[in-house]
């Protein structure tokens, strides 16, 4: 099986919310690009490839991605969802794990919609196969997600820094919890669901990430997390399986002309996950549970979603994880 992109018809669906409120929430809400099934040959529900957009826990919007969704849609002739989130900003000053928190929501929400044709009160796709895309800060939601933190220690006083300020002399809200196995937990019903998970340009170990860029503790780091000595609890790349999520497969994609993250936070959490399956380094990544590719991509750390690359590399990943689980047979 292979992804042959080419002219795909797609049913658009703008705007679904996922958490039910009274009023109406931007940051709640999903885009869904549907390929047109072939009512004669397709007697079985596809897949749903979820794509999670970055911009460091404060930017970007889920319709910057509709020309990447489509094209991840015409490669896979699967279903494509892009939520929004919740972002933190000078009059939403949110910390870690807000934005995961409504990640969480939205993945657990497709689970249960019930499609969006009253008439016909059934998703375009199958709850029971899902496959996620995370990039830059979102593969970190992800990973805090799909894998469990350690017990904290006892006291973490000592990553407090000094009581800080905004510019306009409000204090700043407290600082992120220190995660516990019981944050971020997904459902039995979630973790069996998920199938793969796609990470690009990714943020793990944020004290490492600091050492190579600093000026980005003030520019999102401080702002999400606390402006805090060490950020070692909220190290994924240092986190556990979680029970049931044994069966995922992961595939760790980096640019060699991203000059925003560093290869090096890709090669941990592909170090961690390797050594967390028990994989052989030494014998290579194909066919493991654990891939990487981080030789094909030359675009810069937001261009490459506008490329063709991409979504080529991700679409026959999915397929090709698709057939070897046919080829498999139930187990």
């Amino acid at each position: 099986m292979s992804s042959q992109p080419n002219t795909t018809v797609l049913d658009e669906h703008r705007d679904i919310p996922y958490i039910a409120t009274d009023a109406r929430n931007p940051l709640h809400e999903f885009d869904l690009y549907v390929p047109k099934r072939r009512e004669n040959l397709d007697t079985r529900l596809p897949p749903l490839v979820c794509f999670i957009h970055g911009g460091a826990w404060r930017s970007e919007d889920k319709v910057e991605h509709a020309g990447l969704a489509r094209r991840l849609a015409a490669q896979t002739n699967f279903p494509v969802a892009v939520p929004n989130y919740r972002l933190t900003t000078a009059s939403t000053p949110i910390r870690h794990p807000g934005h995961a928190e409504d990640l969480l929501a939205f993945l657990h929400s497709l689970l249960t919609w019930s499609g969006p044709q009253a008439s016909a009160p059934t998703p375009p796709y199958d709850p029971t196969r899902l496959y996620l895309i995370g990039h830059s800060c979102s593969a970190h939601m992800l990973t805090s997600i799909f894998l469990q933190p350690p017990e904290p220690a006892s006291d973490a006083s000592p990553l407090l820094a000094s009581p800080s300020s905004t510019a306009s002399g409000v204090p700043s809200p407290p600082p992120s919890p220190i995660p516990t196995p019981d944050t971020l937990v997904p459902s039995p019903a979630l973790l069996a669901a998920t199938h793969a998970i796609v990470m690009s340009e990714g943020l793990y170990d944020l004290d490492a990430l600091l050492v190579t860029y600093p000026a980005y503790k003030t520019w999102f780091i401080a702002p999400t997390f606390g402006r805090l000595r060490s950020y070692a609890p909220w190290n994924t790349a240092s986190y556990q399986l979680r029970p049931g999520a044994e069966h995922l497969r992961w595939l760790i994609l980096h640019s060699k002309g991203d000059t925003l993250v560093d290869q090096g936070q890709s090669e941990r959490i592909w170090g961690h996950l390797t050594e967390l399956y028990g994989q052989d380094v030494h014998v290579g990544d194909k066919g493991g549970p654990v891939q990487r590719e981080w030789e094909v991509l030359t675009e810069e750390h937001n261009e490459m979603l506008a490329g063709e690359v991409y979504p080529r590399l991700v679409g026959d990943y999915i397929l090709a994880n698709i057939q070897c689980q046919e080829s498999a047979g139930p187990s």
